[in-house]
């Protein structure tokens, strides 16, 4: 089997996780500048079996698309573009950072280490990831 991928867009920071290759666990990998996802993901792939990624589909509580989608639908022409192969699905990512946040309080991280973003859209990723297998496997 391969990995799956799963990729919490946004504008800065794009939050990265990834299964193992038995797709049982989902881990972060990683939190990269949005500006260096595309050699980042080139990279990876290169040196990973990867079946699907996965992108968060951002929406609001009345289930309309958030602010942020536009630039998420501009990102995959330009991800199906670099990588046509590679297969491409959308999962609902409401509530992950809220979620991410309660995790890190839930883990003892103190006020400090909560603070950091890049942190939360690492542990967003996988949140999503993890809500995938299980509603998947």
């Amino acid at each position: 089997m391969a990995r799956i991928l799963a990729l919490d867009y946004g504008v800065k920071r794009t939050g990265i996780a990834a299964t193992d290759e038995l797709q049982l666990i989902a881990s972060g990998l990683t939190t990269v500048e949005t500006s260096e996802l595309f050699p980042f993901l080139e990279d990876y792939l290169a040196n990973e079996k990867v079946e699907l990624v996965l992108v968060g589909e951002p929406r609001q509580r009345d289930g309309s698309h958030s602010a942020v989608e536009e630039e998420i639908q501009q990102f995959l022409v330009k991800l199906t573009a670099a990588f046509p192969k590679l297969p491409i699905e959308r999962v609902d990512e409401r509530f992950t950072s809220k979620m991410a946040f309660q995790t890190m309080i839930d883990s003892g991280l103190k006020k400090k280490q909560r603070q950091n973003k890049a942190l939360i859209d690492e542990i967003s990723a996988t949140i999503l990831l993890q809500s995938y297998l299980q509603f998947n496997n």
